[in-house]
């Protein structure tokens, strides 16, 4: 017998049916950050800094330095990546020789990525860019108290949708528009509520057109130059989206350690709450790490499967790492969660649902401890094997085999 036919028989013996499983995964669509390619640096702006309480760190070979060279390290990445995905964008990655700033940008600057992502078979999803910008460069955008400068952010904004909306058309897919804004004080401030009431009012701007996409926003806890006070809080935009029928991300690197973004999504689907993730790893701070198959990870996928969400929940990462190979970071952030979530699928639900039911625990437990031990990884290898893609053990030559002939 082959090791999947073992596999295969030891999952029967507990009532799980493997086939399901490899189904089911095949389903879902993860969206691939394209900044993992090039250190958040986009090519709409030569000169701008990083800024935004955004870090990148490392100086690892070959960082793509044009919007061709992210489409080629992207689609290496899609071909090691079993399945149907996506690619998200930020406002930066616009293909274009034109000379414009971020109140200006349209679908036409975006084409070029549309054509490719035809040519991938592959959705699209977007991001305004509030930071590494003049107009950005004291800490604040959409709550600023020049108006001029939120009219600005506000117009900016406005036509990330209409791009969002234009990629839905186009690619015939749903297309996941999300904002961030890096506002926030350094130290504690005096005032803690205009600064939020002129968020909102910018964000009844943004949001007075209905268009056709996906609207979601992102909430933060801190980020460096912004330890005292986020304008856009958790609580504020969960008010927010909750109030306007709007969708809430949550990025596992935006909450405090301790806190469960499993348990968050949790509490929110049963609100019928629209999701976006966006899996990253933390160490010690949102320092967005490569996302791996860890405790965090695997709690995340749980929920997710345990609570027929799979296709509900938006998934994307937001990682970036330049220490390590780039492309293989994609490669192996989006494998890891796939194998989170194939561990999740191969759980027998029904049994353990009615195990709680009646408050069998021990039983429970028995079943959760004895679930860690079965051939999760071997069911993960056979989906490999049916989408044609590269295994476990050979990937990783062909990302190093692309690496050593690019000349950058």
């Amino acid at each position: 017998m082959t090791n999947y036919e073992l596999a295969r028989k030891a999952y029967q013996e507990i009532g799980v049916d493997t086939e399901e499983a490899i189904n089911a995964l095949g389903k879902v669509r993860l969206s691939l950050q394209c900044w993992q390619t090039d250190d958040v640096k986009g090519f709409l702006f030569k000169d701008n800094a990083l800024t935004g309480g955004i870090q990148v760190t490392g100086n690892y070979i070959g960082r793509a330095r044009n919007p061709q060279e992210v489409k080629d390290d992207l689609s290496l990445a899609l071909s090691l990546i079993p399945g149907n995905h996506k690619v998200n964008l930020h406002a930066i990655y616009a293909d274009t020789n034109e000379v414009i700033d971020l109140d200006r940008i349209e679908p036409r600057h975006f084409k070029p990525w549309v054509d490719w992502a035809k040519k991938e078979h592959i959705g699209l999803d977007f991001n305004p860019t509030c930071f590494s910008h003049k107009k950005s460069s004291d800490g604040f955008t959409l709550s600023h108290p020049d108006q001029n400068i939120r009219d600005f952010w506000i117009k900016h904004c406005i036509q990330s949708r209409k791009i969002g909306a234009y990629f839905q058309k186009e690619l015939k897919q749903p297309s996941v528009v999300n904002l961030w804004i890096p506002d926030g004080f350094k130290d504690n401030p005096y005032d803690l509520i205009t600064p939020r009431v002129r968020l909102k009012e910018s964000l009844d701007e943004i949001y007075q057109e209905k268009l056709d996409v996906t609207d979601v926003m992102e909430s933060k806890l801190f980020g460096i130059g912004a330890e005292a006070y986020t304008v856009g809080s958790h609580e504020f935009y969960l008010s927010y989206a909750l109030l306007n029928k709007l969708g809430v991300c949550f990025d596992t690197g935006h909450f405090h350690l301790t806190e469960s973004v499993a348990d968050k999504i949790a509490s929110l689907s049963v609100f019928n709450q629209t999701l976006l993730l966006h899996v990253s790893r933390p160490v010690r701070w949102d320092s967005d790490h490569v996302v791996i198959f860890d405790d965090e990870t695997s709690k995340i996928a749980q929920v997710l499967v345990r609570g027929n969400l799979l296709d509900k929940v938006h998934i994307g990462f937001d990682f970036f790492d330049a220490s390590i190979s780039r492309v293989s970071a994609l490669v192996i952030g989006a494998r890891s969660f796939q194998l989170a979530l194939m561990k999740a699928l191969l759980e027998p639900k029904e049994a353990l649902t009615s195990i709680e039911f009646n408050k069998d625990y021990s039983k429970r437990l028995y079943y959760q401890e004895m679930l860690k031990g079965l051939p999760y990884g071997v069911v993960y290898d056979e989906f490999l094997k049916r989408h044609h893609c590269e295994s476990q053990h050979t990937w990783f030559d062909k990302v190093r085999a692309y690496e050593e002939r690019l000349d950058r």
